[in-house]
């Protein structure tokens, strides 16, 4: 696993946790950083988190409004973490493409979630890419 794809995992890891617990996020994350007992949190995970953080009101939205007879409340906490990370990346990271957001949080959704989550995951960024550009227009 890359660099990238551990970063990933520890902010889907991190979003995961503080939605669970009903906790910040960014909070979370600054309990985190440079605990000695923890393994160090890369820059990228901070990226991730922040800029997650930043945009979750439209992400929100957005993922209400694509995923098909799934309201966000009904989808296990794990795939609201890794489309919350699929999407920001998709629509706010110029460093990454938009097909590698898509396999990326289809890699974290086998790994991490059921059997019908990299499908669910999949289809829902799937038809957000497809008008990507113009949301990224829009924001």
């Amino acid at each position: 696993m890359g660099s990238r794809s551990k970063a990933r995992k520890r902010a889907v890891d991190l979003l995961y946790e503080a939605d669970v617990r009903s906790v910040d996020p960014i909070t979370l994350l600054a309990d985190r950083v440079g605990v000695p007992d923890l393994a160090p949190v890369n820059d990228y995970t901070v990226t991730l988190v922040e800029g997650v953080t930043e945009h979750r009101r439209r992400i929100d939205e957005l993922i209400s409004e694509y995923a098909e007879g799934w309201t966000l409340a009904r989808m296990p906490p794990v795939d609201r973490a890794v489309l919350r990370l699929g999407l920001f990346e998709l629509l706010w990271s110029d460093e990454v493409d938009d097909k590698v957001a898509i396999d990326e949080a289809v890699e974290l959704a086998k790994t991490l979630s059921t059997d019908n989550s990299p499908r669910f995951v999949n289809g829902i960024l799937d038809r957000l890419a497809k008008i990507a550009d113009r949301l990224r227009a829009a924001s």
